[in-house]
């Protein structure tokens, strides 16, 4: 995968980055081995216990570099590509490590089957549950990174398709990025054809002003909403009372379905899932039913909420999966280090793995 990170980095080489915020955009190529499906289930993330980890039975980083030059970004590209020139850009949500976001995505990719040019966004969180507020202010810190990637990704002519999957409090850095984009464009690129919010942390009110801003020209959005969801449940109340739109169900949502179906935007209601982690708010990445669906949205399909039916369906084992908190054992990532730099806001050149922020 292409790894683009506002973290700091640091000097360990099993961790890479911090959870602090960096005065660059730092670049890298990470290649991640994931153990034989006869020794995991679709869903886990096996975490490497130590250094090295065993390839057998763990997640393991095989090789990081660094992402000198934009000729670097092409050449890696061009090897990843499929035969549509799609590319997936990974947004991960509140309380990830550096090491969460770049295994949770391996898993994604892998378990999903797509073949798309894998692309993680990573943006400085605390990995800490008590680290909230840090990180929602890390959000804004970065999206103008993330909004300057997703329009660099649009106007290459090696892409031919952007797909978006953002999870949790990632889906709010993702509809603001977008909402950027659509106010320095006029519009959302038509490369960018389909943004996956997974259990999104936004405020409802907030998200139609957000959508209102993109533009006229939409992608088409899938939302994967849980009314079980208890990790929006605390979000709510800490928000002053406010509905996510991922704690949203069918009922909440029938009064405005001819507005989401005009709009171009699918609401799947997944409360029904039985998701491995007990706040049920990564079933996105941990049901094998839903990564099933998932698959098919980073190919690039518009997913309809009449593919998805989840009622009644075998009730999903509840196994040992990794939590949202952050641990020692989930910050192993064996691989060199990064870097440092200056400068905020335009986008400038790439320069020895970096780019000025």
């Amino acid at each position: 995968m292409l790894v683009t990170t506002t973290r700091k980095p640091v000097e360990d080489p099993g961790r890479l980055y911090s959870g602090d915020r960096g005065t660059v955009i730092s670049l890298n190529s990470i290649v991640v081995s994931i153990p034989p499906d006869r020794n995991r289930k679709i869903g886990e993330v096996q975490w490497p216990s130590h250094v090295p980890a065993n390839p057998e039975k763990e997640f393991a980083v095989l090789k990081v570099g660094k992402v000198a030059s934009e000729q670097n970004i092409l050449r890696w590209f061009r090897k990843n590509r499929n035969a549509k020139r799609q590319a997936v850009i990974f947004v991960h949500g509140f309380n990830s490590s550096y090491s969460d976001a770049v295994f949770r995505f391996a898993q994604i990719v892998h378990d999903s089957g797509t073949d798309a040019a894998p692309i993680l966004f990573t943006w400085p969180s605390r990995a800490s549950v008590s680290g909230y507020l840090y990180d929602k202010d890390s959000t804004n810190y970065s999206r103008r990174a993330l909004e300057d990637m997703i329009l660099q990704a649009a106007e290459s002519p090696d892409v031919g398709e952007v797909t978006i999957l953002a999870h949790s409090m990632g889906a709010w850095l993702t509809a603001e990025a977008l909402r950027g984009v659509g106010m320095r464009n006029g519009t959302i690129p038509a490369k960018i054809n389909n943004v996956i919010l997974a259990s999104p942390d936004i405020d409802v009110d907030v998200f139609r002003r957000q959508v209102i801003e993109m533009g006229p020209k939409l992608p088409h959005f899938t939302i994967f909403t849980s009314t079980e969801d208890k990790a929006l449940g605390i979000s709510r109340l800490i928000s002053g009372g406010v509905n996510r739109v991922g704690a949203l169900g069918d009922v909440d949502l029938a009064p405005h379905s001819a507005d989401l179906k005009r709009l171009g935007i699918t609401v799947i209601d997944t409360s029904a899932v039985d998701p491995r982690d007990p706040l049920g708010h990564n079933a996105f990445a941990d049901s094998p039913e839903m990564i099933r669906l998932l698959g098919r949205g980073l190919a690039g399909q518009s997913l309809e909420a009449g593919q998805a039916t989840f009622a009644g369906q075998m009730r999903m084992a509840t196994i040992g999966t990794a939590n949202l908190a952050g641990s020692a054992v989930r910050a192993v990532v064996a691989a060199p280090v990064s870097a440092v730099g200056d400068n905020p806001y335009r986008r400038a050149r790439i320069l020895d793995g970096e780019i000025s922020y």
